[in-house]
């Protein structure tokens, strides 16, 4: 088949880190865009990509696009495009559907439209009236952005941050993709110590664990798209058996965790054992004010609690004073915390090196970077 236009949806704020992923898989044809970042391949870069992104949310093929002022122009966009050459006669093929500064403001009208027009057009190919969809699942989604329309094709299914290894979450839990976000923008290397103060779910630690050792995020979990005609299962097993192969569980790891919950420690401890990490994270029950990170020239990444999020504000303020303190006894480390919080400036008695502004869900943050000095040259 010919060249697949793909799309790796972003959170706000992390288009270039989703980039520079795909960079680092080998794709340099890439367009940075708010929430996406749009590139091509063939087949087996739907298993690689799907398997190996860390900070994207879903993998997308972008079936095309075209002008919809009216349900006309959108049925008769929709039916040009073809989708028999993705969906089998019996697959299910549900629409989903989101429209903003577009005339076409009735979503549900919208989606009613594409599914008669791939229906129509399935009907060409498949030459029968009724459409079982007892099959695979192939979710269309049609998106209206000022009277564009997009429609594309969901290879993922549940989104990426699930990875499967989080049975159970604290209050407020950081997503798995958000997580491993903050790690890279760190750049945080194995050789080097990390600790988490306030870890909750363990989230953070984990991340890094499989960033460290080069595992896949997506090898335990499966995806909407395998048993897809084009994308059948000798490529799944291909892509697998690469990242199985590219696995470094030999480097060693000095990460590290704490949390003021007792709870939350018997959540993150299940977490990290089901992804494998049970002997190279340590956790244990511990205020921020009492914490001892081992090692120098560590970073430490962390989401502190704030009251917007936990519902506590005088408890939150005084954990990020402690926190800030905490940096006074540790001189060689780095300091790393997304937070919507402005005072952390404040207890840290000095300005962030860098602040970047981000989403933790719907509450508009800053991930404050405070630098230490960089690890002495071997």
């Amino acid at each position: 088949m010919t060249t697949i236009n793909l799309i790796a949806t972003a959170p706000m704020g992390l288009e270039s880190v989703v980039a520079r992923e795909l960079k680092e898989l080998g794709y340099n044809d890439l367009q940075v865009e708010n929430g996406r970042v749009r590139f091509t391949g063939e087949p087996i870069d739907i298993c690689r990509t799907n398997l190996w992104l860390r900070s994207a949310g879903r993998i997308l093929v972008n079936m095309g696009e075209f002008r919809a002022t009216t349900f006309e122009e959108l049925f008769e966009g929709t039916k040009a495009l073809d989708w028999p050459e993705w969906i089998p006669e019996d697959g299910e093929f549900p629409v989903n559907g989101r429209s903003q500064k577009s005339q076409l403001t009735s979503v549900p009208a919208c989606q009613s439209i594409v599914k008669k027009a791939v229906v129509e057009k399935m009907k060409m190919r498949y030459g029968t009236e009724w459409f079982h969809e007892d099959g695979g699942k192939y979710v269309i989604e049609v998106t209206l952005m000022n009277d564009q329309a997009m429609l594309t094709l969901d290879t993922t299914g549940a989104g990426l941050h699930q990875r499967g290894y989080r049975k159970v979450s604290t209050e407020a839990p950081l997503r798995e993709t958000m997580a491993a976000s903050l790690v890279q923008l760190s750049r945080w290397q194995p050789e080097r110590p990390l600790y988490d103060p306030f870890c909750g779910s363990g989230t953070i630690l984990i991340e890094a664990a499989m960033i460290g050792w080069n595992i896949a995020p997506g090898l335990r979990r499966s995806f909407n798209s395998e048993g897809w005609p084009l994308v059948p299962d000798e490529l799944w097993d291909e892509a697998r058996d690469e990242a199985f192969d590219a696995v470094k569980d030999n480097v060693p790891l000095q990460i590290a965790g704490s949390d003021i919950d007792p709870h939350a420690i018997e959540i993150a401890e299940a977490a990290v054992k089901k992804a494998g990490f049970g002997k190279e994270i340590k956790l244990e029950v511990l205020p921020v004010a009492k914490m001892k990170p081992k090692g120098d020239y560590g970073v430490i990444i962390t989401n502190p609690p704030y009251g917007e999020r936990l519902g506590d504000d005088k408890e939150a303020e005084k954990a990020i004073r402690q926190f800030g303190l905490s940096s006074l006894h540790l001189p060689t480390w780095s300091f790393f915390a997304i937070t919507p919080t402005k005072e952390i400036e404040h207890y840290f008695t000095r300005p962030a090196d860098k602040k970047r502004k981000l989403f933790n869900g719907r509450i508009q943050t800053d991930f404050y970077q405070f630098f230490g000095p960089l690890p002495p040259r071997r």
